[in-house]
């Protein structure tokens, strides 16, 4: 009895520890270096490209470091993006060190304070996934926010789901079997 007790508590330590690994927040460098809030110097350079390549989550942070006397990173809506207006913005981050925690899913939006670089393309969409886990009532999904027309506005793709959740997942169970037979 004391056997199968040591197993069942190993393993549920280990079904705990699977369990934060899959909630914990990530920061994101914005642009994936210091400095990358910046004019960039071609389309291929643009911040967008680099949001596409990566997966946001619900509770993940994106991080900016600049130089506060040159720009700040204003929070906007569709439209304000479009037009790099900078009047009225949702935020106003000018401290040269930005942390914005992304709180829902859907699109985020960012342009440099100084409209001048945003007409150049400093600016920056973020599409966050919508959370992920059971569905207990029989209610409908909720919707997505829409995004413009294509011939409008190139926002990123979202990135396909891979295979590494479940790797991760069942890894972890075979670390948790062979740590439940150790402990026998």
């Amino acid at each position: 009895m004391a056997v199968s007790s040591r197993v069942f508590s190993s393993s549920m330590v280990l079904a705990f520890a699977l369990f934060l690994s899959f909630t914990e927040a990530r920061d994101h460098l914005v642009g994936g270096k210091v400095d990358a809030w910046e004019v960039p110097s071609s389309e291929a350079d643009s911040l967008n490209k680099w949001a596409e390549k990566n997966r946001f989550q619900i509770g993940d942070y994106l991080v900016w470091k600049y130089d506060s006397k040159k720009d700040s990173v204003l929070q906007v809506t569709r439209e304000a993006y479009l037009s790099c207006n900078t009047t009225g913005p949702i935020e106003v981050h000018q401290g040269g060190e930005t942390k914005v925690k992304l709180d829902k899913s859907g699109p985020y939006y960012f342009i440099s304070g100084h409209q001048a670089n945003c007409e150049k393309g400093e600016k920056l969409i973020v599409v966050v996934m919508a959370a992920r886990g059971r569905r207990t009532g029989a209610g409908s999904p909720a919707l997505s926010p829409a995004l413009a027309p294509a011939s409008e506005l190139e926002a990123p793709a979202m990135a396909p789901t891979s295979g590494a959740s479940g790797l991760k997942a069942g890894f972890m169970l075979v670390v948790g079997v062979l740590a439940g037979v150790l402990v026998i």
